[in-house]
């Protein structure tokens, strides 16, 4: 075997090695015989939120349990396959194993990252706010951009995107938006994009054509679970409705059904325009029992505390990313060096690469000035 590939041999062993570790993998299966007891008891759906949370919980370590056995397989029988090839001077053989090989350690790679999202809220659902900085249109138009990159994200994930409010821009794009996305670890996948992002581009509406630099924050937090409870107290609250301010059709109602929350002794405000006012409490409370949570989760995690702390407003001072499109091509995260060249894909969704770079720069706990320095 060539050195090259014993040294991707070895890469995919580590991230297995991680994997067995996070799954505890000499319990693994003991524990899943008990789900599956569990999951035969003739009372288990007498309480179906309870039922449902067991059976989410089993699917995971199910899931779990498959990609180290197929990962740990596949590793197998690519080896022997190039050991059969080299004994029968097979090059072809040899050639279609490496290549399996190198594939494999790309997937052993995202399956490794995927496992290192063991925070308490990483597995939730989340909701993602954007919300355009100083600027005008320019800032609207970019907050749009962004709203539509996360939202190719998600979908390319296969996540679930619900659009839980928007505010249309005077001119173009939008003032801002907020989305519920559902899937798993979207919150620990998200949580590193929270901040503000810097666009620099000729402007479409500038007819003198010159460089624009605009901004727009983004803020992550998880949706609290149901087995979360997050009191709040009713004379803490106020409660609003109004008409909503988008432009209407397909995704933005515009009766007079919206409802906006405002939590007084913190003064974080949530809204919902969907079309039943109703239906709007329910998620606009919803929204702020998560923004209560994800206080609490600031208050006993110093890394996550220190990047919604650092967001800030959205100006020069406060920036996580930067994405260049004149005079040159570049989009690159000022917390990890991250870059990448490739500014369309970026736009359309591919960000999985300065989320990873995000995660185990958390994982490593290093800071941002130590990150740029190495």
């Amino acid at each position: 075997m060539r050195a090259e590939t014993q040294n991707i041999v070895t890469d995919i062993e580590k991230s297995l090695e991680l994997l067995a570790q996070r799954l505890d993998w000499e319990t693994a299966e003991f524990r899943l015989e008990e789900f599956n007891a569990r999951v035969e008891d003739p009372n288990l759906w007498d309480d179906a939120d309870a039922a449902q949370a067991l059976m989410r919980e089993r699917q995971m370590l199910v899931d779990a349990i498959d990609t180290y056995k197929s990962i740990k397989q596949e590793l197998a029988d690519n080896i022997e396959l190039i050991e059969l090839g080299e004994m029968e001077d097979d090059n072809e053989v040899v050639k279609d194993a490496e290549e399996a090989l190198v594939a494999l350690k790309e997937k052993a790679a995202e399956k490794e990252l995927e496992a290192l999202l063991d925070g308490e809220a990483d597995s939730n659902d989340t909701f993602l706010e954007i919300n355009a900085g100083a600027g005008g249109t320019e800032s609207c138009d970019w907050a749009s951009m962004l709203a539509r990159m996360y939202v190719r994200w998600a979908e390319k994930k296969g996540y679930k995107v619900e659009l839980q409010s928007e505010s249309a821009g005077d001119e173009a794009g939008i003032k801002s938006a907020a989305y519920k996305i559902s899937g798993h670890n979207a919150y620990g996948w998200l949580k590193s994009e929270s901040g503000v992002h810097r666009l620099v581009r000729i402007s479409p509406y500038d007819s003198a054509a010159k460089r624009h630099t605009s901004f727009s924050s983004v803020w992550v937090y998880p949706v609290v679970d149901d087995n979360i409870e997050i009191d709040v107290n009713p004379a803490d609250i106020r409660v609003d409705t109004y008409r909503s301010s988008g432009a209407g059709g397909q995704h933005v109602n515009t009766t007079d059904s919206a409802v906006r929350i405002t939590h007084i002794p913190t003064g974080i405000v949530v809204t919902s325009s969907e079309k039943s006012q109703h239906q709007n409490r329910d998620i606009a409370m919803k929204a702020l029992k998560s923004r209560l949570y994800q206080q609490e989760l600031d208050r006993r995690n110093a890394d996550i505390n220190a990047a919604h702390e650092a967001k800030g407003d959205a100006g020069w001072g406060n920036q996580i990313r930067s994405y260049v499109l004149q005079p040159y091509q570049m989009v690159k995260d000022l917390r990890t060096s991250h870059e990448t060249s490739d500014t369309k894909g970026v736009l359309d969704g591919d960000l999985d690469g300065f989320m990873a770079a995000t995660l185990a720069l958390n994982v490593a706990g290093k800071s941002r000035s130590e990150a740029q320095g190495d």
